[in-house]
């Protein structure tokens, strides 16, 4: 059994990448997380097609097996699947080469230049710093200072 989140999420990846690639589909995202008293395991999946309520279906139904089979987790808990929606987070540094040129929103942790949020063309990852350009001007902004760095999607000009 393994004890550390980070370590489950990472094992649990290594499971359910077979299982997506038989699916047609990749994994966008593992999470084991505490909310309240309980535990959550979010498996986020993705294809280039999009993801439709039976893909998530078809992969909870066999995901399930396997992680009772391998039980590599301990304590009871939740198991979710869904997609990473339109205005998905970008974790990895995959996630953020795929999305160069996308319009993102950082939100960073503490204040930098009196703003906590922006929204801008990403223009790339260099030396563990995001690159945006914002309103015409480009800033780099450390990683370790973005709390979530997200695609965004402009809903009222749609």
């Amino acid at each position: 059994m393994i004890k550390d989140t980070k370590n489950i999420a990472e094992a649990i990846l290594k499971l359910a990448e077979p299982v997506a690639a038989e699916l047609g589909l990749s994994i966008w995202d593992v999470e084991y997380v505490k909310e309240g008293a309980d535990m959550y395991l979010r498996i986020t999946i993705d294809n280039d097609a999009g993801i439709t309520i039976d893909d998530c279906e078809k992969f909870h139904n066999a995901i399930d097996p396997v992680l009772d089979e391998a039980d590599p987790i301990e304590d009871a808990y939740h198991l979710e699947v869904s997609s990473p929606g339109i205005e998905r987070e970008l974790k990895t540094e995959e996630h953020i080469k795929q999305f160069i040129g996308s319009t993102v929103c950082a939100r960073t942790y503490a204040p930098i230049n009196s703003s906590k949020t922006f929204t801008g063309v990403l223009l790339g990852l260099e030396n563990n710093h995001i690159l945006l350009s914002c309103n015409k001007e480009e800033i780099s902004i450390d990683r370790s200072a973005i709390a979530k760095l997200q695609i965004y999607f402009d809903f009222k000009n749609q």
